[in-house]
């Protein structure tokens, strides 16, 4: 007699997800406590190359705990592209907003008479 569904331990997989995200956490803390002049100085798209590692590592992060812990690996394409579009647009319009929002607050302060007072 045979079963149509074994149970598979996924005590590997676990550890290897574990290891992998501890990983890139640990090099955003490195990096963050560091704070390396190269990355920390340079700009690119009105933010420094450090900020911009930062939102990709995290962006990484919060994928592959989408794609190992709600098991999206096992799923149709079309489902994994409806889940994944939406959150992809909208993290580049949070972006969008950040920036540009963020760097007019700066300007305004920057240029004007109006002095930081927080």
């Amino acid at each position: 007699m045979s079963h149509a569904h074994e149970h598979v331990s996924n005590t590997k997989r676990i550890w290897f997800v574990f290891a992998l995200l501890s990983v890139v956490t640990t090099v955003e803390v490195i990096l963050g406590i560091l704070k390396p002049e190269s990355l920390h100085l340079n700009h690119f798209l009105g933010m420094n190359l450090l900020n911009w590692i930062f939102y990709i590592l995290t962006i990484f992060k919060a994928y592959y705990i989408v794609w190992a812990f709600m098991h999206m690996e096992g799923e149709k394409g079309s489902l994994r592209w409806a889940v994944v579009l939406p959150v992809i647009f909208l993290v580049i319009y949070l972006l969008f907003i950040l920036l540009v929002e963020g760097n007019y607050i700066f300007e305004v302060f920057k240029n004007s008479t109006i002095k930081w007072n927080f």
